[in-house]
């Protein structure tokens, strides 16, 4: 056997089988192709010493317990591998199985963390024993893959935890620690250490010499009942509905785990098992466990692994970090750095102001004491890490300091040449705009290879993902730092290169304003809306457009159009810039936070959309080239991947990871596709294109792709 150990320890009356995993060459266990084979071997050999045996221990030699699914392996999978699939899920069921009947104790020792078809390996065990570490992760995130445990975890965890006990472990993939999993009695017995396990498991099955699973025990009752239940089937009745109104109809997953739960609760547990391997055989084959695999798990990692860190410096975590500006975005993030340990200096124009946006930080450290996920002390500490001024003075010593401030090319300016003479010895300055180039800000810079872009997005506090912008002369050293100063946070970097708009913001606009082009061309507003969101988009783009103010798109308009005018250029403005240039300047609908825009917002009411937008952009309801659904979505979708290629094609965007990471966690780009690059790829190279020449022949130049895009497309697509 190439990834497992068997070896016979000495026990009271006899052996105790001990099966420690530790696949070469790798720094986890996974249960890749040898490790399915070894499996079956070391069940044999199992069998083959029954007689002597008084228990079985798994083990890990990694530092975690065991990983899961080869994941790789996965991806090269199609639909019509599903029946082959089905026979290798049901082959190592039977493995775990047969260990867990033959009436001796199984003990798992849980050294590190188990997650995916690792925790479904610690469920063989009848006795589970773990460290009591809190940073041991436990439980079965699949679903956050386009996957389902299908390696007993939806059969064992529904009979353990009951129908809705087991819910939030299964459909929303929520993880547990040691001390959770003792909670909820996942977990049986807890050690300090590693070193712990052993003696702890084989004490175990000194005392219990005869074992079952509580599901083979004919008295076992399942918690909270089964769909004979009154109450878990009305509960039941309506959570598919429910489920369809989360997913959009978009994410199989989920609707397969819920149906799995169900459908084996009221069968025997053999049964249960099957109609699991089933479920699973047809999500693994399909086209989402692919997308979400490729960007949500190898993506992410090659972010998180530093993939797109530039050089090989030492990693950095700043000490002192200055914030001009203490609006919505500097309060923001303020929040996030005192959060993290990190002194900060919200400075603004008066104290007034800059005590205005601490306030931010208060408010939101009083919701987690009020919720019970803070301690008063720690409140206060955090908040003594934020000096709230409006004397540049106190940003002496900061190594890096972040302006946050209007959207004006001259603000920014002086705001910088005031507090960059204040940075430390080696430190650097940063701007967090989100559509102005970089560059161009750098001018205003002593030391341009020392200035940044750190596009943040709002609300700082909740969204994960940061763009961190190159200039032209910004060197890798200060890259490096900046990538490092958001992994320090806790978020997701991506670094792109610096143009109008960079990735995120260009590309978003590309959504919103193909929306706004869909209107002037007379489809509905609410068809728009609808579509967007059945297609898997968060928000409507008329809907986003007032969030973010139509204002602040005719102000982009503006700017482009002058910096275009200042190189002897004109801006041809797009037809959905223009219908919003019409609504702020002509209609003086400038937005939500103006009182309306494509939508009106009633005071104590719910939004609505604008009753006059029928009669200014409608067009008969008998027209014969109305558009439908699928032409919708396929405009708003195509329209930012389209975009997503040219950033690609034109060296903004260098890799494929940050373009999917970024559509996905920056604009909204729909999950189930694996974000802008993955669209592509999941729906056929080839297939988009012919798509993407039909859509531009008949809406424009906005979805036609030049022969450098094509072959963007062709050099990043990635290889399993």
């Amino acid at each position: 056997m190439q990834t497992i150990r068997y070896e016979l320890l000495d026990a009271a009356d006899g052996k105790v089988a001990r099966i420690t995993f530790d696949e070469p060459d790798s720094s986890v266990n996974t249960m890749c192709r040898q490790w399915q084979a070894d499996l079956g071997e070391a069940t044999a050999r199992v069998v083959a010493d029954r007689a002597q045996l008084k228990g079985v221990v798994l083990a890990s030699a990694k530092t975690s317990f065991f990983a899961g699914a080869d994941l790789k392996a996965t991806m090269r999978l199609t639909p019509t591998d599903a029946p082959t699939a089905f026979g290798e899920i049901e082959r190592m069921k039977q493995h775990f199985r047969t260990l867990e009947t033959l009436g001796i104790p199984v003990v798992s020792c849980l050294n590190g963390t188990a997650l995916g078809g690792g925790w479904e390996v610690a469920l063989i065990g009848h006795y589970r024993i773990a460290v009591d570490n809190p940073r041991i992760q436990f439980g079965l995130p699949e679903v956050t893959l386009g996957l389902m445990p299908g390696a007993t975890g939806i059969t064992k965890m529904t009979r353990l935890l009951g129908l809705m006990g087991a819910q939030p472990y299964l459909l929303e993939g929520q993880l547990f620690n040691p001390r959770e999993a003792l909670e909820l009695q996942l977990v049986h017995e807890l050690v300090a250490t590693p070193e712990q396990l052993l003696p702890a498991a084989l004490a175990r099955i000194a005392t219990h010499p005869h074992s079952v699973q509580p599901w083979d025990d004919k008295n076992h009752k399942m918690p909270g009942g089964t769909t004979a239940n009154p109450k878990v089937a009305g509960a039941l009745s309506v959570a598919p509905a429910m489920l369809k109104k989360t997913t959009r109809g978009r994410y199989p997953a989920p609707e397969a785990i819920l149906a799995t739960m169900v459908e084996g609760a009221i069968v025997d547990y053999d049964t249960a098992l099957r109609i699991e391997s089933r479920y699973l055989a047809r999500l693994m084959t399909g086209p989402v466990a692919r997308n979400m695999i490729n960007t949500f798990f190898f993506d992410m990692n090659a972010i998180k692994s530093g993939q797109s860190r530039p050089g090989n410096s030492p990693r950095y975590k700043p000490q002192k970090v200055g914030i001009l500006g203490a609006g919505m975005m500097g309060a923001g993030i303020a929040w996030a750095q005192a959060s993290k340990g990190i002194a900060t200096v919200l400075k603004d124009v008066s104290q007034e102001k800059a005590e205005a946006g601490k306030a931010y930080s208060a408010k939101l450290a009083q919701a987690r004491v009020d919720k019970g996920r803070m301690e008063p002390a720690a409140q206060q500490t955090l908040l003594g890490r934020i000096q709230a001024t409006a004397d540049a003075a106190d940003l002496a010593g900061c190594d890096l300091v972040i302006e946050a401030v209007f959207e004006n090319r001259e603000l920014k300016a002086a705001v910088t040449r005031e507090a960059e003479p204040q940075l430390a010895e080696g430190g650097f300055f940063a701007s967090n705009t989100s559509t102005l180039p970089i560059s161009g800000l750098a001018q205003a810079s002593r030391r341009p290879e020392k200035f940044v872009g750190i596009h943040f997005f709002s609300p700082v506090d909740k969204m994960k993902l940061v763009e961190i912008i190159r200039g032209q002369a910004t060197d890798d050293e200060t890259v490096a730092r900046a990538f490092d100063y958001v992994q320090a946070l806790g978020k997701v970097p991506i670094v792109v290169n610096d143009s109008r708009g960079f990735y995120t913001s260009r590309t978003f606009g590309t959504y919103v304003m193909e929306g706004a082009a869909l209107l002037g061309e007379g489809v509905p507003a609410a068809l728009i809306e609808n579509a967007a969101m059945q297609a898997g988009m968060p928000v409507g783009p008329l809907a986003v457009l007032d969030e973010t103010a139509l204002t602040l798109s005719v102000h982009v308009l503006d700017q482009t159009r002058a910096d275009y005018a200042a190189e002897g250029r004109t801006y041809l403005a797009t037809p959905g810039e223009l219908l919003v240039e019409r609504m702020v300047k002509e209609l003086k609908r400038p937005g939500r936070a103006g009182g309306g825009g494509f939508y009106d917002y009633p005071a104590g009411g719910k939004k609505q959309l604008w009753p006059q937008l029928a009669s200014l952009f409608g067009r008969p309801a008998d027209a014969t080239d109305a558009l439908g659904v699928q032409d919708i979505q396929d405009r708003l979708l195509y329209r930012q991947a389209v975009e997503t290629v040219r950033c690609l094609a034109e060296g903004v965007l260098t890799s494929v990871h940050d373009a999917n990471i970024g559509s996905i966690f920056g604009i909204g780009f729909p999950a189930w596709t694996g974000g802008a690059m993955q669209f592509i790829y999941g729906t056929g190279v080839e297939a988009f294109l012919a798509r993407a020449d039909e859509l531009a022949q008949r809406f424009g130049t906005g979805f036609a792709l030049d022969a450098a895009a094509r072959e963007a497309i062709a050099q990043f697509q990635p290889r399993y």
